[in-house]
């Protein structure tokens, strides 16, 4: 594996920690509200970090997935080097926690106790999809136009 993959999967494995844990367990406190609401700050550098792994990979995904239809050998055939595993990785990180961060926002609209919010939020980082579904499900009733209530550090 080279040395990007490594670097970009570090960096945005480590890099996720700490705002899960914000909204897991603070998820209501002004720091968590400032960094996790900001979507510059939230997802941005896992997003640069996919671009750029993403950038040396670029022909081969375009190819493989821009040229046909895509099957299950061609999937399989596109992930079998590590570089692109580690891209499905990163992949998975950026939309793992853009979803977690709206459901998070859903929850706090949804004045949720962290006895609810919590597990519904470990779900979106761990079974992305799942996560996702339980979170709008659980906030059923709260508007898709939401916003990140205000702090005192704003």
């Amino acid at each position: 594996m080279n040395d990007l993959a490594v670097v970009t999967f570090w960096f945005s494995s480590i890099f996720i920690g700490p705002m899960w844990v914000m909204m897991w367990f603070f998820p209501r406190h002004d720091i968590t509200k400032k960094i996790v609401g900001d979507l510059r700050i939230c997802v941005m550098p896992l997003i640069a970090s996919y671009g750029i792994l993403l950038i040396p990979n670029f022909i081969d995904v375009m190819i493989s997935l821009g040229t046909q239809m895509p099957t299950p050998d061609i999937v399989l055939e596109l992930f079998s080097s590590d570089e692109m595993i580690m891209l499905a990785w990163l992949h998975f990180l950026v939309m793992d926690t853009f979803a977690g961060r709206y459901i998070w926002m859903r929850m706090l609209a949804a004045e949720h106790p962290i006895q609810i919010s919590m597990p519904v939020l470990l779900f979106c980082m761990m079974a992305g999809p799942i996560g996702l579904l339980i979170g709008i499900l659980a906030t059923s009733d709260v508007k898709d136009d939401i916003s990140v209530p205000s702090g005192p550090l704003e």
